[in-house]
């Protein structure tokens, strides 16, 4: 039986995570916020979104360059986080 977008643990992961930044950045001053903040928010949004995408073809090829955009988005999620901690916008604990 295979799973409906619903079921995705993955997806449902991608969300949360991409929520719980969205509210600590909106929290952030007009510069951190305009440098960072908006490329951290993107990045993190477009895991789940290209997962997302990846789920709704049907080529197999099709599907996996979407994963393939997805990993490239948690990269570049993972650059921002590190940013945010040695500039000191989020804690450890939170990046």
């Amino acid at each position: 039986m295979s799973a409906t977008f619903e079921d995705l643990r993955v997806l449902k992961s991608a969300e949360e995570i991409a929520d719980s930044v969205w509210k600590i950045v909106i929290q952030w001053d007009a510069f951190a916020k305009d440098v960072v903040g908006k490329q951290m928010a993107r990045s993190d949004d477009s895991v789940g979104a290209n997962i997302a995408e990846s789920f709704g073809r049907f080529n197999f090829g099709e599907k996996l360059q979407f994963l393939y955009y997805s990993r490239g988005s948690i990269f570049e999620t993972k650059y921002w986080s590190n940013r945010t901690r040695v500039r000191g916008l989020m804690k450890p604990e939170e990046v």
